[in-house]
């Protein structure tokens, strides 16, 4: 009940990026729990008018990275495990509504998971999705990549368990090296997985 109250006091701030320096623009670790899911209003730049908001008004883990995910303006490729936190997975829906190329890789079985928002992308507009389909291992990944400039990878698990409940970290990258290492990979997999869809 305290943190609800501390987030309620925070109930008339506005969402503006979260502020860097140019040093961290480059490099940056995000490490969850987080204390709250992020208040949908705030997160659109909108004052939140709830008078009693248990959500966060200042930036968390969850928000940052959905924020870097809402950088991209020409290509996303996610390889995740599963996705079922409807944050990230309404950032991955608006980057392909900007006209951003969209690639998804994940799992097959936790694709069919309740819950899972992954199968859900299969119907978004301009969001491409291919699985792994193997019965004995997983595709255990969870990076992105934006734009081919930047990657996102840690434990981290896309899910609302994960932002609540884990101890994640996401290391986002700008080096150009390690971002075209896991550009190779996601593309080495799009190509394996072209009959997965």
């Amino acid at each position: 009940q305290q943190q609800g109250a501390q987030y309620r006091q925070q109930q008339g701030a506005q969402y503006r990026p979260p502020a860097v320096s140019a040093a961290a623009a480059r490099q940056e670790a995000l490490f969850f729990p987080d204390a709250a899911m992020p208040c949908h209003r705030w997160m659109r730049g909108q004052r939140c008018t709830r008078k009693h908001c248990d959500y966060s008004h200042q930036h968390t883990s969850l928000s940052k990275l959905v924020w870097r995910l809402g950088e991209a303006r020409s290509t996303l490729d996610v390889c995740v495990f599963t996705i079922s936190c409807k944050e990230i997975f309404d950032a991955i829906v608006a980057a392909a509504a900007r006209g951003v190329r969209v690639r998804v890789v994940t799992d097959d079985e936790k694709m069919q998971d309740q819950g899972s928002k992954a199968f859900n992308l299969k119907a978004q507009r301009g969001v491409e999705v291919r699985n792994d389909r193997n019965e004995r291992s997983h595709m255990h990944h969870k990076f992105a990549v934006v734009d081919g400039r930047m990657l996102l990878n840690g434990s981290f698990n896309w899910t609302r368990s994960a932002v609540l409940n884990n101890r994640e970290n996401v290391v986002i990258s700008h080096d150009p090296y390690l971002v075209a290492d896991f550009a190779n990979e996601f593309n080495r997999l799009w190509e394996e997985f072209k009959y997965n869809r």
